[in-house]
Order: C-alpha cells, then structure tokens, then sequence
C-alpha cells in the first residue's frame, strides 16, 4: 500500500499529475514535510536508477537556472537538498521530481514495458 506523497510523487513521475500541481501540492506543506518529501524523492530517484547523464535535462525539464544551488549540487551528484535554506526547497522538489520522472520512465520503458506488479507503476489501472 502506497502513502499519499508516494502517489502523488509516481503521478508526478509519470505525467499523470502537472507539474505545477505538484508545485502548488508541495508548496502547502509545511516546512518539515517538504523536507521530508525531498528526502523520499532522493530515495525514489536511486531506486529508478537515476544516472549523473540524466542531470541536465532534469535541470532543462525542471525550468531552475542551471546556477542555482540546488542545480548545481545535482550538477556534482550531491543530494541533500532537504537540508538547504526553505527558499531553496520548491526548486529542489522541481530538480528531484524531474530527475525521477526520467530514470521512471527509462526503468518503466526497459524493465516493465511488458507489464510489471510494481504498485506504483500501475496507478491508473
């Protein structure tokens, strides 16, 4: 069973929710749960099997100037954006959410193509 940020964070991934909904989502958590989302983004892109390759179309995707902090950790392979200023977390969410939606859909595309029983891959079933 899936938590309701871990929806919302594959609907995101998959294109089956805006990004700007997901911008407007996170943006009304507090503090501490954008925090927390951002710590379960990095998790979800490792599990994707995210690549340092994938980095600059998630900054071109994510619309963040390439020279932002949080870009240019990415830029380095530096996660840890949950422990920036607050004023840096909504670009954050845009780098981690782009980041994963393209290691899902490479992981999506190659590995369960023919179908899967990943939970999270099926949410509009």
């Amino acid at each position: 069973m899936l938590y309701a940020h871990e929806v919302i964070l594959n609907e995101l991934a998959q294109g089956l929710r805006s990004t700007a909904e997901g911008v407007e989502w996170f943006e009304s958590l507090p503090e501490d749960d954008q925090r927390k989302v951002l710590h379960a983004l990095v998790l979800f892109c490792g599990q994707a099997r995210a690549r340092e390759d994938d980095v600059p179309e998630s900054i071109s995707r994510s619309g963040v100037r390439p020279t932002h902090t949080p870009a240019v950790m990415l830029t380095k392979w530096r996660f840890g954006m949950e422990h920036l200023p607050a004023y840096e977390l909504t670009k954050s969410f845009r780098l981690l959410v782009a980041l994963f939606g393209i290691a899902d859909t490479r992981r999506r595309t190659l590995h369960c193509a023919d179908g899967c029983g990943h939970e999270w891959h099926n949410l509009s079933a």
